[in-house]
């Protein structure tokens, strides 16, 4: 080397002979490694790949200069740009590599392959998380324990070990902070649950959920006996669908098998899918129906009528008795099956609130004052309309198509 010559940073150095490496091995076909050495490729590869992971997070925690510089937000977003990587991935990446910083024993058992990315990330999650009362004695010891720990479990095993890690280390310390600590996390759990749904326009919903581990846990346990092995050698042994459909089958199977005698009550009845369909349809005719208010097919119709959970209407074809006069006062869930079909929203114009969360209200004359309890003299209202409807503040007025108005008396 030239006195004039800068030497090149270790950064670069490791980066060029990464590089050489890799050419070397450009046209080398791992066909012919035997099975002993196949598999020490795949270790020894899989723990390389994590000690370059580390340096590159290392580097990525000290780059606020560079996204500075070209005006990006931060690094992991001058990453995901210059580079045409996910952002998602760097984003992730980002506070993990500054929150390596400060934990080198992790840092450095990553750096020497004693662990992988994905260990190295509950290790640090698992510590972080311990409360503000530990100490720093503690932690380290907290720490140093979990990237033991981690040369025989993977990073789902180890999460579990991180989250009880103070009744080994210091279980005098750790007495009544688990159970602090899990109240903690089913109340951000319940915090953060959600449900959306998204109409794809297709005959498809995309559904979004987020629910505690426990919630999942106990619906996995569910949809699991619709997908076990031996039931499906049993019905379908050419069963090729993707797990991921199997499951997405048996969520709709589970619904379908669902007691609607136990599901909470709107407005006075269980929830109940009602198919209508007309009698000449039902026995293998063609034609369509509805579930709800969503048409499907004649076929997918009769199956649904074949499922004790699922009531079938049928029109023109014989039915109980629904009309009961003045021999009760309110609506049997048989009436108000019937009044769905006829009104699948609330009665009152403008509102559009399902009949599955209305209440039956008698609609002509009231049953205080001789009105009788049947379909003819029935209208299905939403909690709000109801309380209208009995409000003298208000006066009733029929509509041609049978809904009501409302006006407030002057």
């Amino acid at each position: 080397m030239s006195q004039t010559e800068v030497p090149q940073h270790p950064v670069f150095a490791a980066v060029d002979a990464l590089n050489r490496a890799l050419a070397e091995t450009a046209d080398v076909d791992p066909m012919y490694l035997s099975t002993e050495d196949k598999a020490a490729a795949l270790l020894g590869l899989s723990s390389v790949i994590d000690g370059v992971e580390e340096l590159r997070m290392r580097v990525l925690a000290n780059a606020d200069d560079v996204a500075e510089r070209d005006g990006a937000r931060d690094a992991a977003a001058w990453l995901a740009h210059r580079g045409r990587r996910d952002r998602g991935e760097c984003r992730r990446r980002l506070p993990l590599a500054k929150t390596l910083t400060q934990h080198p024993t992790t840092a450095d058992a990553l750096r020497q392959g004693a662990l992988n990315l994905a260990q190295a990330s509950v290790v640090v999650s698992a510590v972080e998380a311990l409360p503000e009362e530990v100490d720093a004695a503690v932690r380290a010891a907290a720490e140093e324990r979990l990237v033991a720990e981690a040369a025989q479990f993977a990073p789902d095993v180890l999460r579990v070990l991180g989250r009880r890690v103070l009744e080994v280390v210091a279980p005098e310390v750790g007495e009544g902070i688990e159970e602090r600590q899990l109240e903690k996390e089913e109340r951000q759990a319940s915090r953060r649950t959600f449900l959306r749904t998204r109409r794809n326009g297709d005959g498809t919903t995309d559904i979004h959920i987020r629910v505690s581990d426990r919630i999942c846990a106990r619906l996995l346990t569910y949809l699991n006996a619709f997908t076990s092995p031996r039931r499906e050698r049993k019905s379908a042994p050419d069963d090729r669908r993707p797990h991921d459909q199997k499951l997405g089958h048996a969520f709709g199977a589970f619904l379908e098998a669902a007691d609607p005698a136990r599901i909470p009550m709107h407005g006075g009845d269980a929830t109940t899918v009602l198919v209508t369909i007309d009698l000449q349809t039902l026995m293998g005719g063609l034609g369509v129906a509805l579930a709800g208010d969503e048409p499907i097919s004649a076929a997918e119709a009769r199956r649904l009528a074949c499922t004790a959970s699922i009531i079938p209407v049928v029109l023109g074809g014989e039915s109980q008795v629904l009309d009961l006069g003045r021999a009760r006062r309110l609506y049997s869930p048989a009436q108000r099956k019937a009044l769905a079909v006829r009104q699948p929203t609330c009665r009152s114009e403008g509102c559009d609130i399902p009949s599955s969360w209305c209440e039956a209200h008698h609609g002509g004359e009231p049953w205080s004052a001789g009105g009788r309890t049947d379909l003819a003299q029935a209208d299905l209202l939403c909690s709000f309309h109801h309380h209208r409807a009995h409000d003298h503040h208000y006066r009733v007025d029929r509509l041609a198509d049978g809904r009501v108005r409302f006006h407030r008396r002057t």
